[in-house]
């Protein structure tokens, strides 16, 4: 891999780890330190191997550096020792002797801890997303900014104001007890499957961005569970789900990044191993008695791992969309709902129950509204696909909407 491509990659994949290791060590109130001596690691690797070339072990050579620029900076900062908990001052007392733990697994401990750090409910559910994309991931201000269709100054501002909140609230770094777990563990799958659902979802028109942010969050719902008190039936089964939403990713858009609906999807761009991992995760969740909201949409992610239009499938898809619900009430779950009914109790009876759900200020409602119209009544169909493309704002979701109404004659 050339220069130009590794530092970029490496980035994604190490800058995270070492963020983490470091945060842990110096507390929430010293994370712009981390933050500062991970970042100029990256500038001297970039500095120092566009001169001299590439060393043989890049992740090691980068590893050492920042074991180094640690000592140095508490060997140079004795006012920054005096500020740390009694326990790390112990530890750091000695530079010379001093050296950062840059081991497998005290980087997957100090990972799990963040992540319980950064889900932490005294920030905002928003705030907890763009924490962990730039904390846990890795995304610099300008990646997230460009997620969110906003500018820098914003993403900046609500970064510094959750660091600030945590910090404020003093959160510590450490291993969450069994207790925390239980109490926190619904909030930290929350954000997961929000930041997975930004990839998914997003209507940015960056393709690697957005595969990037799912492969984010499928990483770290995997250390979940790769960890023993973590490792629970409801988050297999969001990681199933994970699985099978990305399985589909490359048959999801054409060429011009215009969404390309299930129904008209190439079946042969899946990724069956995907599908497969997605199976097995689905499998293990079934473990113990309870049911989570994960377990039903991976299970509705399941089925449409199934191309073929059979009674069994819609009448499956339809039962976990009731029980999902009753379970947690949506309106765009109710929504989307409606699609599986009318392939099991046709088109009249699922716009009978989409009207009912009045959902005027989301596009998808009208664009649904003109699916199901569709060889109905042929004016409605054409006045709510354009109702859909006038309050659309992707440039991908108007293409597909405009396609609709041109194959109408509209």
């Amino acid at each position: 891999m050339k220069q130009q491509e590794l530092i970029p990659n490496l980035f994604r994949s190490e800058y995270q780890k070492i963020v983490s290791v470091l945060c842990r060590l110096f507390g929430m109130a010293h994370i712009e330190i981390a933050e500062d001596i991970v970042s100029d690691t990256f500038l001297a690797a970039t500095e120092i191997w566009s001169t001299k070339g590439l060393p043989d072990n890049p992740r090691a050579w980068l590893y050492t550096v920042a074991k180094n620029k640690t000592k140095n900076y508490l060997k140079r900062d004795s006012l920054f020792q005096q500020k740390l908990s009694p326990e790390i001052q112990y530890h750091t007392a000695n530079t010379e002797e001093f050296e950062l733990d840059l081991s497998v697994k005290n980087i997957g401990d100090s990972q799990l801890a963040m992540i319980f750090t950064v889900c932490s409910p005294e920030i905002s559910a928003e705030s907890q997303v763009a924490l962990a994309l730039n904390l846990l991931c890795g995304f610099g201000i300008q990646e997230i900014a460009d997620a969110y269709l906003t500018n820098k100054e914003v993403v900046y501002k609500r970064l510094k104001r959750a660091k600030e909140k945590l910090k404020e609230v003093n959160i510590s770094i450490q291993q969450p007890s069994l207790t925390e777990i239980n109490l926190r563990i619904d909030n930290v799958l929350t954000t997961l499957y929000l930041l997975f659902s930004e990839g998914y979802y997003s209507t940015s028109q960056n393709t690697i961005l957005r595969r990037d942010f799912c492969t984010e969050a499928m990483r770290l719902v995997y250390l979940l569970t790769a960890h023993d008190h973590t490792n629970l039936p409801k988050v297999n089964a969001l990681l199933s789900l994970m699985c099978f939403h990305a399985s589909r990713f490359d048959a999801r858009s054409g060429q011009n990044g215009e969404p390309i609906l299930y129904q008209d999807q190439d079946e042969s761009l899946w990724n069956m191993e995907l599908i497969d991992q997605g199976k097995y995760y689905l499998g293990l969740s079934a473990a113990g008695g309870q049911l989570s909201k994960y377990h039903l949409e991976a299970g509705i992610a399941y089925w449409h791992t199934h191309k073929e239009d059979t009674p069994e499938k819609w009448d499956q898809i339809l039962q976990l969309y009731n029980n999902l619900l009753i379970l947690e009430y949506s309106p765009i779950v109710a929504l989307n709902r409606t699609y599986a009914l009318a392939k099991v109790n046709g088109k009249l009876a699922a716009i009978a129950e989409a009207e009912k759900l009045k959902l005027t200020d989301n596009h998808f409602y009208y664009s649904l509204l003109g699916n199901l119209y569709t060889d109905v009544d042929h004016t409605a169909a054409l006045q709510n696909y354009k109702q859909a493309l006038d309050m659309a704002v992707s440039n991908a979701d108007k293409l597909t909407i405009s396609r609709h109404i041109e194959q109408l004659g509209g």
